[in-house]
């Protein structure tokens, strides 16, 4: 069985606060094989093996610009682990191998394991890291509203401005191309783990 494995650090833990129980709060809601937990220090890791689990989760961590995220794909010891941090195999050296190359690769994430698949997932977190990186506060505030359902105009009332500068702000913050980036993303987790997409 094919499972995706994160592994997850922070970057800078000696110079600033533990952020490790905030995220885990923040990604508590995300279905996952074996949930997100703290394995040492300023680690934290997790299971999945639902494609659209991942963007969520891969999302909110750039936004938070504070770690490293590791991305293993491959095969777990049988049964699997009651706890994420119990688990071995494949996965799990694969996800070791790529928050180590995540320190200094771009964006602060790798994808790593024996499918080449591979490739093309990190290539497209890279491109979708890039979009977010340039979002502003009033960015995030039109994305966040739109992700809650709102229509633009409703942003635009919400937010005290008017429908065109809502859609000024949708467009330079990359709302369109986050859409299909999560899309994609979906995809090429499903390719990965041999499941139909979602």
């Amino acid at each position: 069985m094919t499972v995706a494995v994160l592994t997850v650090d922070q970057r800078h833990s000696r110079s600033g606060p533990d952020r490790v129980p905030e995220a885990l709060a923040d990604l508590s809601s995300v279905p996952l094989l074996r949930p997100l937990e703290r394995t040492a220090g300023d680690e934290f890791q997790g299971v999945l093996d639902d494609p659209a689990s991942l963007p969520p989760i891969v999302e909110a961590l750039l936004r938070q610009d504070a770690w490293n995220i590791g991305i293993g794909f491959g095969d777990v010891e049988r049964p699997l682990a009651d706890t994420a941090r119990a688990g071995r195999g494949a996965a799990y050296l694969h996800a070791r191998d790529a928050v180590t190359g995540a320190k200094t690769g771009p964006w602060h994430l790798r994808v790593a394991g024996d499918d080449p698949g591979n490739r093309a997932l990190e290539t497209t977190l890279w491109l979708w890291a890039a979009v977010l990186a340039r979002r502003t506060k009033g960015g995030w505030e039109v994305a966040d509203l739109v992700d809650q359902g709102l229509s633009y105009e409703e942003a635009g009332r919400s937010l005290g401005i008017s429908q065109s500068a809502v859609s000024q702000r949708a467009q330079a913050a990359g709302i369109v191309e986050t859409r299909r980036a999560r899309e994609l993303v979906s995809l090429l987790a499903a390719n990965l783990l041999g499941k139909e997409p979602t």
